[in-house]
């Protein structure tokens, strides 16, 4: 095998399909593991983290949510520490603010005390509060009781996915879609990308966020589940002084989504969202961008159809606030009474590449797997960004092991 991979030309050692923040990291881990790899990104759009990672709301999340052991939780501890430790490293923007989980009606309190036990055995610090302790970190915020969550914070995720661009010293190619591969287990990869370029790679990793399944599948691998987008729509307030800093409610366990919150920016603004409904499109970002061959791929799938039947009521919410200021409103008003529908401004959406397998399952942990000279990041929601990091190593770590084989 050795003699057959030494007769290639290959363009680089490890190539890397996708240019956001996950992408850019594995890349970022690669040439720190092993200096002298020759690694190469391709990305479609003109520059880096145009979707998912420059879309979010800029939160380095503590990994208070997450299952104890699971892969979000480890991440995310570890990862935040980490992003602050980055930022201050390259003098990007960043505060590490704290937040406050805020419980507006008593059925929520039992999910909030479990909070505060699922952040202390994922090794957060995080402090109990009761109604009016509340004021001292929000005086404008009204909840019956909350906790307040010390190692959450914000940063720019933009200019660090253009960082770990410039300090992994890879050759990245924007404008760069991948449209076909070949693999070959004893060769590598061949891909070609729309502008008819063909870049050969001994190993491929795939971090194509919103297009990781297609990719998988254009490698010859099932990856048994499929991406099902979800938009969320995000507001900005005009009385940015109503919020000192992060807000959350108490997130329904039987969704990965934390609900409508507010987010006090690294630029000062505050941002408030996101919904969540349906995209009609991989790249949705309004109900106006409807891909019909996209829109039927999701509608195809079964596990769509499973979610609906299971999730009606909550996805009925989320399309009445989708498409009525009002209700959006007034599902800001609980955690922030002070606030009027004059005090919301629309604010550019993003969407949320949502792994959801054939029984309706949607994926709740990073899910990375494995094929002949590949890996796939097939699930990389939030807290991908503040994960970043770690899930660079281990993609990297896995990168690697199939290099050397």
């Amino acid at each position: 095998m050795e003699q057959v991979l030494e007769k290639v030309a290959y363009d680089c050692d490890v190539l890397v399909i996708g240019g956001g923040i996950v992408g850019l990291s594995t890349a970022y881990a690669i040439t720190r593991a092993a200096p002298g790899t020759r690694v190469m990104v391709l990305e479609k759009e003109q520059g880096p983290a145009r979707h998912q990672t420059g879309r979010n709301s800029g939160v380095i999340h503590s990994g208070v949510y997450y299952r104890p052991g699971s892969l979000k939780a480890r991440f995310a501890v570890r990862g935040a520490a980490e992003m602050v430790k980055f930022c201050a490293e390259y003098d990007i923007p960043h505060a590490v603010t704290g937040k406050l989980i805020v419980a507006t009606e008593r059925a929520e309190l039992p999910r909030l005390h479990g909070l505060v036990q699922r952040g202390r055995e994922n090794g957060i610090p995080v402090r109990e509060l009761g109604a009016a302790q509340i004021a001292e970190y929000e005086p404008e915020v009204r909840g019956l009781a909350a906790i307040h969550v010390g190692t959450t914070g914000i940063c720019d995720f933009v200019a660090v996915a253009r960082q770990l661009a410039e300090s992994s010293g890879a050759e990245i190619r924007y404008g760069a879609e991948v449209v076909r591969i070949d693999r070959r287990p004893s060769l590598g990869v061949a891909v070609r990308t729309a502008d008819g370029a063909v870049v050969r790679a001994r190993v491929l990793v795939n971090c194509a966020g919103l297009h990781c399944d297609a990719i998988a599948r254009l490698a010859g691998d099932d990856p048994g589940m499929r991406i099902v987008p979800f938009r969320g729509e995000y507001y900005s307030l005009t009385r940015p002084e109503l919020v000192r800093g992060l807000v959350y409610p108490v997130p329904d366990p039987a969704f990965p989504f934390l609900g409508v919150h507010l987010t006090r920016g690294i630029d000062g603004g505050v941002h408030v969202g996101p919904n969540a409904v349906p995209a009609l499109a991989r790249e949705g970002y309004g109900w106006g961008t409807v891909r019909p061959r996209e829109l039927g791929g999701t509608l195809a799938w079964p596990g769509s159809w499973r979610i609906a039947r299971r999730h009606w009521r909550y996805g009925a919410g989320e399309l009445r606030r989708s498409l009525s200021k009002p209700a959006f409103t007034d599902a800001v008003r609980r955690l922030l009474p002070a606030i009027t529908s004059d005090d919301l401004v629309p604010a550019p959406a993003g969407v949320r590449a949502q792994a959801v397998l054939r029984d309706g399952t949607l994926v709740d942990d990073f899910l990375i797997r494995e094929g002949p000279r590949t890996v796939h990041v097939l699930n990389a929601p939030s807290p991908a960004a503040t994960a970043s990091l770690p899930i660079g190593r281990e993609v990297a770590t896995r990168a690697l092991t199939a290099l050397s084989t």
